[in-house]
Order: structure tokens, then sequence, then C-alpha cells
């Protein structure tokens, strides 16, 4: 489901009366107010039971007290011999390697890429509409001119450099602002892969279409729980599953009793939306003391009359996954940005695209700083994902016959409210913004199941876990009544 962009800035997590999930229902009521559909894809969702109420995880840090000047003294310690920006000439130090050093560098000069731009990224920089292989801060702007048209105050430099010496481009990006969306009808696909997703398939997996009790929404994938009693039930959007309109969340398949036919799949049992920098990447992405992480997740545990049997760990249309990938900060940065990814999403089926940007950074103009994990773009000008799509995993494509990697799940675009001008001469390009699966799955206590040996496994043992508890109980029944 896409509802959002890199100017969905309204949504906010902030450390006020106002909840960070109150906040961003009041926007998400606001842009989808338009949709005709009697189904909408965003999504209401539930509860783990009728009388029980979900966890959900709210923005914290790892320091309790003096987060604000914990953050200042971190980044006024490294300051401390780095070299201001140049404009015209490159630093001769260390070109940066890792994602962690343009994370770093990119931090540091929060302030002037700021200045003039809509958001910034990590990654290389793009020439003619191509990746190169010189990594690069993208700095996004409303406009891109020749820099004979700009006053030397307008100017971003060539290049920053960080902590050490290490350095990395600049590459400014023009983004298009469409504004508030436009009143179109939703964009879907018609063919055998998105009718099975849509209901017309005995099983239910990854891509397939899960619903609320108004909304709808894809099935990320099958997890398991790694507290309590080890539940296996799925993971998609917490825009997709919670909607705090309605006392009991929900999910359905296809669609919820009062729109069609469907089936109880089960209710929320914990989600999460907004999470601190410190907590989401191990470190300060930011010198704004309030800064936040899209983290936009929920697990609903299928529930105990659920016939577990119809599901299915594969992909359709790929068949077979492999462990995710963690996206660790210290890799190459060509581990990631580059590489071919693959989604299944109930609304657009398969669709492939490239990893063009990572740790995408923007402000709203209340001052707080929000980042969202990866910038994916559609190959060959198509569109990545459709409204509808939300929760679908993003996948690396398999490389020297390895298994294809889930890297991270689909919770926003802007296919409505803005597109990336990527190469002169040609249109904007929709994009796809995505949440890191592994952090995810880490900051809801999650395990991906990815093999059918180990779903019938764990059902084995959950089975045979509560035999012996009914046989407990009926033996301490029996004793209590002698």
């Amino acid at each position: 489901m896409r509802h959002s962009d890199t100017h969905c800035r309204h949504s906010g997590s902030t450390q006020s009366d106002e909840s960070a999930l109150d906040m961003e229902r009041n926007l998400c009521n606001h842009l989808h107010s338009y949709s005709t559909s009697p189904i909408q894809p965003i999504a209401s969702g539930g509860q783990h039971s009728e009388c029980a109420a979900a966890y959900f995880s709210w923005p914290t840090s790892t320091l309790l007290h003096g987060a604000a000047e914990g953050r200042a003294n971190y980044f006024g310690n490294l300051q401390k011999g780095v070299l201001p920006a140049h404009l015209g000439r490159l630093p001769t130090g260390q070109q940066a390697t890792t994602l962690l050093d343009l994370m770093t560098i990119r931090a540091f000069h929060s302030k002037i890429l700021r200045r003039y731009s809509l958001g910034t990224a990590i990654g290389f920089r793009i020439r003619k509409g191509t990746l190169t292989n010189i990594p690069a801060i993208l700095v996004f702007v409303a406009r891109k001119v020749h820099r004979k048209w700009l006053s030397h105050s307008q100017c971003l430099p060539s290049a920053l450099e960080g902590p050490g010496g290490v350095w990395c481009d600049v590459d400014v990006v023009e983004f298009s602002y469409y504004g508030a969306p436009a009143p179109t009808p939703k964009e879907q696909l018609y063919n055998e892969l998105v009718d099975g997703l849509r209901g017309s398939d005995p099983c239910i997996g990854s891509g397939s279409q899960v619903a609320s009790q108004e909304t709808y929404g894809t099935l990320g994938a099958i997890v398991k729980s790694r507290t309590g009693n080890k539940q296996v039930g799925f993971l998609t959007n917490r825009h997709v599953a919670v909607d705090l309109d309605y006392p009991n969340q929900k999910m359905f398949h296809p669609l919820p009793p009062n729109l069609g036919p469907g089936v109880y799949l089960g209710a929320v049992e914990r989600a999460t939306s907004f999470i601190t920098d410190d907590v989401w990447y191990g470190i300060y992405a930011g010198t704004n003391p309030e800064t936040f992480v899209r983290a936009d997740g929920a697990f609903i545990p299928f529930a105990d009359d659920f016939d577990v049997t119809c599901i299915t760990t594969t992909v359709k249309g790929l068949g077979e996954i492999g462990n995710v990938k963690v996206t660790d900060l210290q890799s190459p940065i060509n581990s990631l940005i580059g590489r071919q990814v693959v989604k299944v999403g109930r609304s657009s089926g398969l669709t492939t695209g490239i990893v063009v940007a990572y740790a995408l950074e923007y402000n709203d103009e209340k001052g707080i700083c929000f980042l969202t994990d990866f910038l994916v773009v559609g190959e060959n000008q198509q569109t990545f994902d459709l409204e509808g799509d939300s929760g679908s995993l993003i996948i690396l494509s398999g490389q020297d016959g390895e298994k294809p990697q889930p890297i991270g799940i689909i919770w926003g675009g802007t296919a409505n409210r803005g597109r990336l001008k990527l190469k002169t001469g040609q249109g904007p390009e929709n994009w796809t913004s995505g949440v890191d699966l592994g952090r995810l799955l880490d900051l809801l206590e999650l395990d991906l199941i990815t093999t059918s040996e180990g779903l019938q496994g764990l059902l084995f043992w959950l089975n045979h876990e509560l035999i012996d508890i009914v046989s407990y109980c009926n033996i301490f029944s029996l004793i209590s009544v002698l």
C-alpha cells in the first residue's frame, strides 16, 4: 500500500501529548479521503483477541536521560579536525567505502545540505540516469539547474569531508513535488498471478492480499515469534494492520465479511511505527536530537481456528527465498546500492527494481528529522509498486546460484505526490520506500520462516506443546477432584 513520500512530513513521532500512531492516522485519513473504492488500500487492523489490547512499540532512546546532550557531545568530539566543505576541488584523504562512512559525513554537514534541499540520501553518484561507483550523498532539490544560474551562496560543494579526512561526492538530484495527491483512480494489474494473490489461490503467503475492516495491503512474510509460545503468524505494515478508529484490529483474507468473501486470519499482537535513530542504526544518524526512523511493521499471529495447512513459505512467481540479508553499515556501499531487487504484491504482482539509495533523510516544518531505509526505482522506467502493495517483501535477486534474500518491506512511494528526475531528456520516475527487514524483525522479536520444512516442524512442535498443556491441565483437574 502506498500513501507517502519524501514529503509526507506532516506525519511525525514527537515526544508530545499526541501519539505517533494518532498523528499518522490523521494524515492517512487526509491523504486517502479521495478514494472511491469500497475497500481502501491503507488499512485498519487488529488485536490478538477480543479482550486483549495489541502491544505497540513507541519511539524511545537507549539514552534515558540527556539524549540531546549525549548526541551533541558525540558529534562535537568527532567534529574536531573535520575540514569545511570545498567548492570546486576534491579533498585529498581517503574516499568513503562503507554506508557508515557516508552516514557520518552527511551528519556532520547536515546544516549545509538542508539549506536548499528537500532531503538527502546516501549511495552512488547518478550520471545520465545510471548509477556509477562513485560514493556520494544525494541531495534532492525542487529544480536542478546549471551552476552558472546560481549565486555562490546557493551552490552546494562538490565534495564533503568527514572525520579522519574520509570524503565523498555530493550529487544533486531533481525531485518533482506534486503537492497534495490528485483524485485519480487506483491502478491495478489483472493477471493470473495477482488474481491468485487476491483470493483465487487455495494458499496464502508472501504477496497475498490481507484486509482489515475497510482497507487492504499485502502480506509480507510468514514469521514466528521469538517470545512466548513461539506463535506462527505474518508480518505486514503497521499502517496496513492498525486503525485506531476500531477497537479490534482484525485481519482477513481476501476480504472482511462485511465486504465480501474472506476468512479471519488473526489480530495484531505487536506493532511499531517510528523508532529513534540510535536504537535503529546503533549510531546517531543526525545531529537533530529529534531524529526518527520509519519502522512500519505489525505482527499478526494466526488465529487458533485458522487452517494452517494452507500457509506457504514460497513467494509466488519467485519460489523459495533465503535468509534475511542483514544491512551492515560497515559493509561496502556496493553490497546494497545498485543491487537488483524484486517484489510480489497484491496490486502490481512481480516487479523488479534497483536500490538507488539508503537512509533517506528529510525534515518536517516542525524541525523533526525522519529517515527511511531503502529507496528503490523500478527498472526500465516501470513503477516498482502500486497502491495496495504496502507490506510486500523487497528481495535481493540471487547471485551465483544463491536463493534470493529479503532485505526489507515496502511502506510507501511517490506515484501520486512526486517523482525523481534521474536523466535529462526523460520524464521523472516513481520511487518506492522500504523498511529494513532485519532491524524490523529484531525490534518486533520475530524470525522469518523460509522453508515448508521449517514451518511444518514448528507447527508440529506447537501442536505437541498444546497437547502437553491440555494433558497437564486434565491431570491437575483429576487430582483436584480426588
